[in-house]
């Protein structure tokens, strides 16, 4: 018997499963220094200790992606490593800040299992937590992903698909968020005078900017998160397949458009909770990226410093945001890679 693993196939996954996953990671200095390199973000509150403390935290928080993307990582060997796509994220909370020197960990428990009816595959749905070297949660979210069977005459279990909620409720969120010395916060510094306050329900922000992604990058970023997925590196395997090339990791195009979304929010320097997700479209090297919000809602939590507001965040490949394509009907427009539905904070 072979010591080396090959990953989880769909019928290797039971109801109630708990699993533990490799391997603990300390953030450090280099780690936050690469991730604004591969993505540019300027949010002032994870860019200076300064700017950090004069509002309250000990020091500057590492970005709440790069948390996102290190327990995402760990799950990757687990869950997905047979994955035919990742399809979507619900429920996502950020607990607790990051710092620099933090040991991060992951479990995910399997809460749903449904066959797919070529029998040739299934989607696993699982809730993870992240947590830090005291056992403190810091993240926790669902995702589902469809994996590959090993023999597709294997029994498939009893379906059982989870109810899951659309929205994250307002009263939950804040965990995450020290109180804020408001008086501190220089809109000067954070590059926008525009507080929660001056955003309303149904405006859409087209961010301008844009970002070419090159092959070096995705997979210096994935490999950054400890994320194993054949699909992102084997370039001899990936010839042979449906695309004929690496797949980009739907997670860089999470954080290329929160990084562009800057250019109209610099002030939403937190993300409270990740409501849905989707990868709509594959993105491969050589795509430009380009994105806009919309503001779904707002929320003024039971807090003086800071308000909520639940944007939908779009990622647009090869296509200028200025018209806000999205979808027509039930159909996306071609150009649309991400789907993103998400709670930030702002200070009021």
């Amino acid at each position: 018997m072979s010591k080396a693993r090959q990953g989880n196939y769909f019928e290797d996954f039971k109801l109630g499963q708990v699993i533990e996953h490799a391997t603990p990671r300390t953030v450090t200095p280099g780690d936050t220094a690469l991730y604004t390199a591969l993505y540019g973000s300027r949010f002032a509150v994870q860019s200076s200790d300064a700017f950090a403390k004069a509002i309250g935290y000990p020091q500057s928080p590492i970005d709440d992606l790069l948390v996102f993307h290190n327990v995402f990582g760990k799950t990757v060997p687990d869950v997905s490593l047979n994955a035919v796509a990742n399809l979507g994220y619900a429920e996502c909370r950020f607990l607790k800040p990051v710092y620099v020197g933090s040991t991060l960990s992951a479990t995910s428990e399997v809460i749903g299992l449904r066959e797919n009816s070529n029998k040739q595959s299934g989607v696993v749905y699982v809730r993870t937590t992240g947590r830090d070297e005291t056992g403190a949660a810091v993240l926790e979210y669902v995702r589902w992903v469809m994996v590959k069977k090993r023999d597709e005459a294997a029994p498939a279990p009893a379906p059982h698909v989870p109810q899951l909620k659309e929205v994250v409720d307002p009263a939950a969120l804040g965990v995450g968020l020290p109180p804020l010395h408001v008086e501190g916060y220089s809109n000067a510094l954070a590059g926008s005078r525009h507080r929660w306050g001056d955003y309303e329900i149904g405006e859409k922000i087209d961010h301008i900017d844009a970002m070419t992604i090159e092959e070096a990058e995705h997979q210096l970023a994935t490999r950054l998160y400890q994320n194993t997925a054949k699909v992102h590196f084997n370039q001899h395997e990936q010839a042979q397949g449906r695309f004929g090339r690496r797949l980009i990791y739907g997670g860089h195009i999470v954080s290329l458009a929160r990084a562009l979304s800057f250019n109209g929010l610099e002030n939403a320097f937190h993300i409270a909770a990740i409501n849905a997700g989707r990868h709509v479209s594959p993105a491969f090297a050589g795509d430009t990226v380009y994105a806009y919000s919309e503001v779904l809602d707002k929320a003024r939590l039971d807090r003086p410093d800071a308000g909520a507001l639940r944007l939908r965040l779009v990622a647009l490949k090869d296509k200028p945001a200025a018209g806000f394509p999205f979808k027509t009907g039930d159909q996306y427009d071609a150009a649309v890679l991400l789907d993103l539905d998400l709670w930030v904070f702002l200070p009021v």
